[in-house]
């Protein structure tokens, strides 16, 4: 009988992870036990993949809020800039913010609409063509927004960001005036130093800032690149990928990760003898259909990854098989004729075949680290590993 399962992601339980907590033999131990209480066993191209959040904690990579402070008053000295682009988050930007808000004396901050970078909505597009509003090109004050569109809390959480955002930076004594924008050279009629927020459009926003004349240039990913003191830190990254830890703190984004993904992998060869491929993940990409947010606050899916994740799938679809190439046969016939063809296909690159039109070869990390995060949660499963089979079978296997 063939072979009836495909894919199996699971997660794996592990102990509450700690600061020095020695990562990836917790990793190799948990994989082990999971194998062994469930009855199956290891084979070559699994995949494990970690949460990148446990990942720093086990690094002790955390800075507080008094850290992002401190750093901000040394790039921006005069205390006064444009703060651009924030994602709305409680949990991914409102506590930069109060470190940013601590270390400046006078702040505009710019928030882009009718949503954030990662769907987080102030307004909807409804509401804007009801008013007339031409997001490209209008530039709100507070009070015109007010105006418009009243208070829109936010559909998940609640929160009022343009009021939380406001009410956050005041509590830390700094002046702060809010705009909404969408084109980052808006900022320039308020600020000429200028922190930009946003996570995968940073590069063209600099570069279009510093065309337009604007003095200093940062990002988020400039900020805690190197230690304050004792505190952690991200040299690629900087405060890019960190998440709230407790009201003064935040856990940065895990860094040099490519020594612990190996060790991961060394441990379970020796342990199976099989080739697993592991991975560090944090935000997959995927978007909810209610609250139109995508997840990607993360400036990359995965930071690091073994060396058989590298590359995009070389698949073709079997529907278009089915009713072009083989739309004469069926049964066994059409079984047989499909898998056949699997298994002679090219190895180089399919890209641009008819047969593979549907397909969508993303990065295998971006796929792989968005079947892991959506297994693992981001609750109270207490999964923060998971285990991916079967990911590079066929149908001709």
């Amino acid at each position: 009988m063939s072979r009836m399962i495909g894919t199996i992601s699971r997660g794996v339980r592990a102990p509450i992870i700690r600061e020095g907590d020695h990562l990836a033999e917790i990793v190799a131990q948990s994989v082990l036990e999971a194998a062994k209480s469930e009855h199956f066993s290891l084979q070559d191209k699994d995949v494990v993949g970690i949460t990148e959040a446990v990942v720093a904690r086990a690094q002790g990579n955390y800075a507080t809020v008094d850290d992002i402070a401190a750093d901000i008053r040394a790039k921006f000295p005069t205390g006064e800039f444009g703060v651009i682009f924030p994602i709305m988050s409680r949990n991914r930007f409102a506590i930069c913010l109060r470190g940013i808000a601590r270390g400046a004396k006078k702040i505009t901050l710019m928030m882009s609409y009718p949503s954030d970078e990662v769907g987080n909505h102030l307004v909807n597009l409804d509401q804007l063509d009801e008013k007339g509003i031409n997001p490209w090109a209008d530039i709100l004050s507070e009070q015109k927004y007010r105006d418009l569109f009243g208070q829109n809390p936010h559909p998940f959480t609640g929160v009022d960001y343009v009021q939380y955002y406001k009410e956050l930076c005041q509590a830390e004594g700094t002046e702060v005036e809010i705009v909404l924008a969408n084109d980052c050279r808006s900022i320039l009629d308020y600020q000429k130093n200028v922190l930009t927020c946003d996570i995968h459009t940073r590069v063209r926003t600099k570069r279009l800032l510093k065309a337009a004349g604007a003095q200093t240039v940062l990002g988020l990913d400039d900020i805690l690149t190197a230690p304050i003191g004792a505190s952690g830190f991200n040299p690629n990254y900087g405060l890019l990928g960190s998440n709230k830890a407790t009201e003064e703190k935040v856990k940065l984004f895990p860094r040099d990760c490519e020594g612990f993904v190996a060790e991961v992998q060394s441990l379970l060869k020796e342990a199976t003898g099989k080739q697993v491929e592991v991975m560090v993940y944090g935000d997959g990409a995927f978007k909810d259909p209610v609250g139109k947010i995508w997840e990607l606050a993360d400036p990359v899916v995965s930071p690091a990854y073994t060396r058989g994740l590298e590359g995009t799938p070389n698949e073709v679809k079997l529907k278009y098989l089915a009713d072009n190439n083989f739309a004469d046969l069926s049964g066994d016939a059409l079984n047989n004729a499909i898998s056949d063809y699997i298994a002679h296909k090219p190895k180089e690159s399919l890209k641009g075949k008819m047969e593979t039109q549907g397909t969508t070869p993303r990065r295998l990390t971006d796929l792989l680290g968005s079947l892991c995060d959506l297994t693992t949660g981001s609750g109270d499963k207490g999964t923060p590993i998971v285990l991916i089979q079967g990911y590079f079978d066929n149908y001709a296997d």
